[in-house]
């Protein structure tokens, strides 16, 4: 049981790194259930103090991760518009077969969603700019949680690897 609470684990870890990228997945707490399944095993004693302190910086990051891109549209003059086009312009560049799709489908998504709204260009491409840099700043913040999850993950297996094998 405890191999396959292992096997979970790490399986929750890694899907939420890639869920760090994907708006659809939330990283951080598939990260987070990774951690309490890994603690779920006999071989490991629980440390609530981790799984709470842990769980308090997955609420702040589920929080932000709303509120970055918002005030970075807002701060450059942006609307809704353009963090719907930054959400489908991520998906679309990740399923196109372009290098840097995730990166160049999530500013061309904000751009035409700003360009619908206001038919400025030069406020669209404003706009577009600030919620890509939102995008940009909120991505990077879950992808460091998401890898500090994983580190933290990997010390415990490895404190505790002769109990579990």
């Amino acid at each position: 049981m405890d191999l396959l609470l292992l096997t979970l684990g790490f399986m929750c870890m890694i899907l939420g790194v890639f869920g760090s990228f994907l708006p659809v997945l939330p990283g951080p707490s598939i990260s987070w259930i990774g951690l309490v399944l890994l603690y779920f095993t006999n071989a490991i004693a629980a440390n609530y103090w981790i799984l709470g302190i842990t769980l308090l910086i997955t609420i702040i990051i589920s929080v932000l991760d709303y509120v970055i891109p918002a005030k970075g549209t807002k701060k450059f003059g942006g609307s809704s518009y353009g963090i719907w086009g930054t959400n489908i312009g991520l998906i679309i560049g990740i399923l196109a077969p372009i290098p840097f799709g995730f990166i160049i489908g999530p500013f061309v998504g904000a751009f035409v969603g700003e360009l619908i709204y206001s038919k400025n260009h030069k406020q669209a491409f404003k706009a577009a700019t600030g919620s890509f840099l939102g995008f940009l700043a909120s991505t990077f913040m879950k992808f460091l949680v998401c890898m500090m999850y994983l580190g933290l993950f990997l010390g415990i297996v490895w404190q505790y690897k002769l109990e579990l094998f």
